[in-house]
């Protein structure tokens, strides 16, 4: 096995149980391990540390595997893990009330570049780095032993692959081909998914919990969804007994579906608009109309995808709350969301609060969201915690 040394003084990332180990803090590498290979990674005076996956295109040059010398990482290790995270999904598939959630969270699992998402008889899979690549036969294998799919397929078109060197995936890994659409249940409310050509893996279900706390505040109210993709706030809002929903998104696919999603579930007599458009361009086109709501939520896709966009994000991030606020009646609530992991929550409230200066309105923070129990945190990962957002009162 080939050996990955660390400069002085870079260890304390890695005795920390931190998963990263960046190319920069490599000192040499003793062998020629391949791409994807386990390495041994040692401190500068020779003692063990760590065992992971290497890739010398990749900034992150080892994803930690496991911290015990003795540890063998073989089949039954990863048959285990992959169990392990299944098992954990079990209260939330078994509810009777959802059958679609992330049943495997990369790092966060320990199994570093793996997404894997169930949709009712269905996986999707995103596996975006050289490690799991060389492991997903048996990953494969042993989803199917736990949960026998009807298919499971590959939505592994994302850029962090390219990182990796390697070139994006895309199809059928097992069994049959998804259908279109396929019907999925969250909170008791029914989605028609597009596994193949949807946003992601198909669905956004780390918004799971949010919908149901935000559509507990919308009764008898006027609700504006900017960035509704299929529905997800809008549809838990108008069970819920909104007066009115609108619903805009820029991407035709989303609008159709959240169509389809309405008439699934009956919902066809509620006072629902559907807009396809950019949300800026109709947030400042409302304005203009002197429109006005109780109700915004505002959930943009990922505006800082490294730290070096932050400056750019902010801004975005700032002028998209700052017109949303200004659309809101007296005493209306805001709920503003960031994806973006380079976004904490401590700067998140900070850019809030720019905007609402802009806005000439003031703020309260009356309900923190975060990300739901399919997709933890590790203690010592904190870059797992990507999805927050902020209810808030603007006066």
């Amino acid at each position: 096995m080939a050996t990955v040394r660390l400069k002085r003084g870079k260890e304390k990332a890695v005795r920390q149980l931190h998963p990263w180990i960046f190319s920069g803090a490599i000192e040499s590498v003793k062998g020629k391990p391949e791409d994807g290979s386990i390495v041994d990674v040692i401190d500068h005076g020779g003692e063990f540390l760590a065992r992971g996956f290497f890739n010398g295109q990749s900034r992150v040059a080892v994803r930690v595997l496991c911290w015990e010398e003795h540890s063998l990482i073989d089949e039954s290790w990863w048959r285990e893990k992959v169990s392990r995270a299944v098992e954990a999904r079990k209260p939330i598939l078994e509810s009777g009330t959802t059958n679609t959630c992330r049943l495997i969270f990369s790092e966060a699992d320990f199994m570093p570049g793996l997404i894997a998402d169930i949709y009712a008889d269905y996986i999707s899979v995103q596996i975006l780095s050289s490690g799991i690549e060389t492991v997903k036969a048996v990953i494969l294998d042993e989803l199917v032993r736990l949960l026998n799919p009807k298919g499971i397929f590959d939505r592994s078109d994302a850029s962090a692959r390219a990182h990796e060197g390697m070139e994006a995936s895309y199809g059928i890994l097992y069994g049959e081909a998804p259908p279109e659409f396929v019907e999925v249940l969250e909170n008791g409310i029914k989605y028609h998914i597009n596994i193949a050509e949807g946003q992601k893996s198909g669905f956004f279900c780390d918004q799971r919990d949010n919908r149901r706390i935000l559509a507990e505040h919308v009764r008898g109210k006027r609700v504006l969804d900017c960035f509704c993709y299929s529905g997800g706030f809008s549809l838990n809002s108008i069970q819920l007994g909104a007066a009115e929903v609108i619903s805009v998104d820029s991407s035709a696919l989303a609008i159709e579906t959240l169509k389809k999603n309405i008439a699934l579930n009956s919902l066809g007599n509620a006072a629902q608009t559907a807009i396809q458009s950019d949300v800026n361009k109709q947030l400042r086109l409302f304005k203009e109309q002197g429109e006005l709501f109780d109700v915004i939520v505002l959930d943009p896709p990922k505006y800082a995808p490294s730290r070096s966009a932050l400056d750019k994000a902010s801004r975005a991030y700032k002028d998209l709350n700052r017109l949303g606020m200004s659309l809101l009646k007296p005493g209306g609530l805001l709920a503003t969301f960031s994806c973006s992991g380079a976004v904490d929550i401590a700067l998140f409230k900070q850019i809030i609060a720019w905007a609402a200066l802009d806005a000439g309105r003031d703020v309260q923070f009356v309900y923190q969201f975060c990300q739901p129990e399919d997709h933890p945190v590790r203690a010592s990962f904190p870059e797992g915690e990507y999805l927050k957002g902020l209810l808030c009162r603007v006066l």
